[in-house]
C-alpha cells in the first residue's frame, strides 16, 4: 500500500536526529525573515547542519520561503535561494509568485512547493502552479475530507495535508497588539515577543484560549485546539495523499518526538494491514491525549466540519 511522507516541523537542529529515529521522513524549517509561523528559528548555519543530519538519516529538508513579501525584501531573495540550493535543501515552500520568478533565475534547479495557507482549495489552482513549476501543492487547512480527496483525484502534482497541530485563524501584517497597547497607554512591549510567553485571547463563553503573538511578519492568532487525525487516517491513505504534516508550532521537542512516533506507528499499521490499524487506532488516540498540553484539547479540525471559527 502507498505510504505517505511523514513531514514534521522541528523546534531546533537538535530535534532532527531523534525525529528521524522516531519516524519522520522530512522536515520543514526556516527563519522568521522569510517564513511564516515556524516551530523554530533556523539561521543559515543551522539550515546547513539540519540538511546534513537529515540526509545522513535518509530524510529530506524543505525550507519555508512563504512570508508575505513587500518590495524591500525582494533584493534579499536571490542570495537566500542560491544559498538554499548550494546547501542542497530538497525543496522550498513558497506562496508568493515572486519567489517562483526569482528562483527561476537564482536557483533554477531548486524544487518548489506551492503553499498559500488559505487559497489552495481546488485542483485547478494546484495544477496551475504545477504547470508554472511547483512540484507539490500544500492544501488549505480549512478543507473538509471530501474536498481533499476530490482534489487529490484531479491533481497533477503531489498533495500535502496537515494532520496534526494548531491552525492559524488570523494573520495581519500590522502589529495590532502593540498598536492597541500603545493606544491604551499601556506599558507593554508586544512586538517581537517570544512565542512561549503564553499570550492569549480568551473566550469566556466557550472557555477557549487562542494563542497570539507578534513577530516581524505581523500578528498571528491560532486555533484553540490542535487538529489530530491519528484515528482517521484511513481515507487519506486510501486516497494516496502524498505527505502528512505534523506541525510542531508552540510544542516542545519531547511532545514532537512522542507524536511523531505515534503517527509513524499508525501509518505503518495501516500500510501493513488495515485491520491492525483499526484495532489499535483508539489506543493511539488515547496516547496522543496523554501527551497533549493541559490547555490544548484536540479535534479533527475542518475534516468533518467540527471546528467553526
Amino acid at each position: 500500500m502507498h505510504k505517505p511522507e511523514l513531514l514534521v516541523t522541528p523546534t531546533c537542529v537538535e530535534d532532527i536526529e531523534p525525529l528521524v529515529k522516531a519516524g519522520a521522513d522530512a522536515f520543514m524549517i526556516g527563519e522568521q525573515r522569510f517564513g511564516l509561523r515556524l516551530a523554530g528559528e533556523f539561521d543559515r548555519n543551522q539550515i546547513t547542519q539540519a540538511v546534513h543530519t537529515a540526509h545522513e538519516g535518509g530524510a529530506r529538508v524543505y525550507v519555508a520561503v512563504n512570508a508575505l513579501f513587500h518590495n524591500d525584501m525582494l533584493p534579499a531573495l536571490p542570495d537566500y535561494l542560491t544559498f538554499l540550493a548550494d546547501a542542497k535543501v530538497d525543496a522550498v515552500v513558497f506562496g508568493d509568485p515572486g519567489v517562483l520568478m526569482i528562483a527561476r533565475e537564482a536557483a533554477p534547479d531548486l524544487p518548489l512547493f506551492w503553499s498559500t495557507e488559505t487559497t489552495a482549495t481546488n485542483w485547478y489552482s494546484a495544477n496551475y502552479w504545477g504547470r508554472k513549476g511547483a512540484s507539490r501543492a500544500v492544501l488549505a487547512r480549512e478543507l473538509n475530507l471530501d474536498s481533499v480527496v476530490e482534489i487529490k483525484e484531479h491533481a497533477e502534482v503531489p498533495i500535502e495535508v496537515h494532520v496534526h497541530g494548531m491552525t492559524c485563524m488570523f494573520q495581519s501584517k500590522r502589529t495590532l497588539l502593540g498598536n492597541y497597547m500603545e493606544f491604551q497607554g499601556k506599558d507593554l512591549k508586544v512586538e517581537g515577543r517570544r512565542k512561549d510567553r503564553n499570550l492569549f485571547l480568551f473566550d469566556p463563553e466557550r472557555d477557549y484560549k487562542y494563542p497570539i503573538w507578534e513577530d516581524r511578519n505581523g500578528t498571528h492568532i491560532m486555533s484553540p485546539k490542535d487538529v489530530c487525525m491519528i484515528d482517521e487516517l484511513d481515507e487519506l491513505m486510501d486516497a494516496q495523499i502524498d505527505s502528512f504534516k505534523i506541525d510542531g508550532l508552540l510544542k516542545d521537542s519531547v511532545y514532537l518526538i512522542a507524536v511523531t512516533k505515534l503517527y509513524r506507528e499508525a501509518l505503518n499499521l495501516y500500510a501493513e494491514d488495515p485491520d491492525l490499524y483499526f484495532d489499535k487506532k483508539e489506543e493511539l488516540l488515547e496516547q496522543v491525549k496523554k501527551v497533549q498540553p493541559k490547555d490544548r484539547s484536540i479535534d479533527t479540525g475542518f475534516f468533518f466540519k467540527e471546528t467553526v471559527f
